[in-house]
């Protein structure tokens, strides 16, 4: 069990603190901000970036209806009222709706005043917020918004009214001339990837000259450095941050190149090793595999992140973002291998150690309750329990834990305060399939045992098969009672497509995928019962599925490698049992 909150942290983090409020405070005085985002006016020419696919149609007809959705949460506008005037529901919803990320869905829809409508927004924050709010203006925020504002740069530039459409770009010019300020303000996470490139996109689109398109240059290419693992992961160890940032830098790139702008070298070698790592992440027909925070992600995100690059050498091991993969027959499984990631980069893991993700050809069977940005902000906490994973649970707690509620998180953020370390990884290939074993300590501190987990996957794919043990450290000696025994529960979340049937003996369950495809779960662990979970990785509202349990007692002396310490189980593949 490592400590993953260290004095260093805290004092870092009240640090930030104190700058943000010094820099909101002098945002604050008209003259400071005179000064300080001067440059913003001016006639110049604008280059958009390319557009980027359609948003939801069905999405963007609710918000011309006055129907904002956002984060699970709705708010209705009364016609004739503008969204900016009414009470947010919820930070969350007001962080959403202040970020415009919404605005290609009202685009999308098929309404012919849709356009009209999204200007009337758009003029209605200038009119509210469009001098300073520190809320609306903060970093994160802030870059969300000029992204998006970016990618409707032409309607920006569009209607009869000339002054408005002057106010909309010199207004845009204006917060990217803030971003500039605020970079150093964003602690070293994607957040600061993500505002670094907005801020690079605005100063080739709206031409705001090299000191700042230099600048934000020289913060993206040292945080790409220090942030891409060399496999090709990110530093949170999340599959969707490093698709998300591909499909950026991408877009970046192809602006770039478009205005003849020489990106820094670094930039360049950070989008090859990204490519190999959402190469590796990707499961199922489509997707990715979902851990810590990240979710399937959607069909032209991961087509915009590979472009070009669709052909990227595969791998199989991922040691530095802390995952092994396995690929057989069409079938693929990746399995955790790692604790959550340290500092700020962990404030969206999941205690989701010794976790995996299985899909055979027909789809994903085996899969996490996983998350998007999307999803009601109640659901945060419970999905980030290894309870939500498809892993062993020792006494319904998790393997990693959340700092308590107080002081300490109100400064480090939802961050894992304790987490498994090390986590130790090894795979055998044969010729018969492929061996992965990985152990962790996560429960070692509080019971005195440890975790572990063996999986096979057949040659043909057809066959995957696992053994989990709990076993105490032979360093440890013996426990103070040896006789008290440790409920667990092994469980594996289904995704919503598979339909699942529960044998007459308990010991066995029939699968069935959307295409038909029949398997068999089997285990010698005791019966197998049949519960409700919840599936929140495919950005729609949270789904209802089926999870698989296995519960149990073991020996808190055990070694693991006997009943009732050791519990094998398999997926067999039967062939077509349903209709497609």
């Amino acid at each position: 069990m490592g400590t993953l909150v260290t004095s260093r942290d805290i004092g870092q983090a009240a640090l930030g603190v104190l700058r943000r409020e010094l820099s909101d405070f002098a945002n604050f005085l008209p003259p400071y901000r005179m000064i300080s985002l001067a440059g913003g006016g001016g006639k110049r020419r604008i280059h958009p970036p390319e557009p980027v696919p359609a948003g939801d149609a069905a999405r963007g007809a609710a918000l011309l209806a006055g129907r904002f959705t956002l984060a699970g949460e709705t708010l209705g506008v009364p016609a004739g009222e503008s969204v900016w005037a009414l009470p947010a529901p919820s930070r969350t919803f007001a962080e959403h709706l202040h970020g415009f990320e919404w605005l290609p869905d009202m685009l999308a829809a098929r309404e012919g005043q849709a356009g009209e409508a999204a200007l009337t927004c758009i003029d209605d924050w200038l009119s509210w917020f469009g001098n300073w709010n520190s809320f609306a203006w903060s970093p994160v925020i802030l870059a969300r918004r000029i992204r998006v504002w970016l990618q409707v740069l032409p309607l920006l530039d569009s209607g009869d009214d000339r002054r408005a459409r002057e106010m909309r770009l010199k207004s845009l010019a204006r917060q990217a001339l803030r971003l500039r300020r605020a970079l150093k303000l964003l602690p070293a996470s994607a957040e600061r990837i993500d505002a670094a490139i907005a801020l690079m996109t605005a100063a080739i689109s709206l031409e705001l000259g090299n000191r700042v398109r230099l600048a934000a240059e020289r913060q993206l290419a040292s945080d790409l450095k220090a942030q891409v693992l060399p496999d090709g992961g990110h530093v949170s160890r999340s599959p969707m941050t490093s698709a998300r940032i591909l499909a950026a830098l991408v877009q970046l790139d192809g602006l770039a190149n478009s205005q003849g702008v020489a990106l820094d070298p670094e930039i360049g070698r950070s989008m090859d090793r990204l490519a190999g790592g959402v190469r590796f992440f990707r499961i199922g027909p489509k997707g990715l595999a979902s851990f810590h925070g990240g979710g399937e992600g959607s069909t032209r995100l991961i087509e915009t992140a590979m472009r070009g690059r669709e052909k990227v050498k595969a791998f199989n091991v991922a040691p530095h973002s802390g995952y092994h993969r396995a690929e057989a027959g069409g079938s693929v499984v990746i399995i955790d291998v790692a604790g959550p990631a340290r500092g700020v980069h962990g404030i969206q893991a999941h205690a989701s150690a010794l976790s995996f993700e299985f899909a055979p050809p027909g789809g994903r069977l085996v899969v996490n309750c996983g998350w998007s940005d999307s999803q009601p902000p109640g659901w945060r906490e419970a999905v980030r329990a290894t309870a939500a994973h498809s892993a062993l649970t020792l006494e319904e707690t998790s393997s990693a834990r959340l700092i308590a509620p107080g002081w300490k998180r109100n400064l480090l953020g939802d961050r894992f305060e304790t987490g498994p370390d090390p986590v130790r990884a090894r795979r055998n290939e044969e010729d018969v399939g492929i061996w992965l074993e990985a152990s962790h300590d996560g429960y070692r501190a509080k019971y005195g045992v440890g975790i572990r987990r063996r999986i096979f996957l057949a040659v043909d794919g057809g066959d995957l098969r696992g053994e989990d043990g709990i076993f105490r450290p032979v360093e440890d000696g013996p426990p103070e009672d040896p006789e008290k025994l440790l409920n667990f529960a092994i469980r594996f979340h289904l995704h919503p497509g598979v339909k699942a049937s529960l044998s007459r003996d308990s010991l066995s369950a029939l699968l069935v995928l959307p295409n038909g495809d029949g398997w068999r779960f089997r285990t010698d662990g005791g019966p197998v019962r049949l519960e409700r979970s919840v599936y929140l990785a495919s950005g729609a509202t949270p789904v209802r599925s089926t999870q698989l349990v296995i519960a149990g007692e073991a020996e808190s002396y055990g070694g693991g490698e006997r009943p009732p310490n050791r519990v094998r189980w398999a997926f067999q593949r039967l062939g077509r049992v349903g209709g497609a």
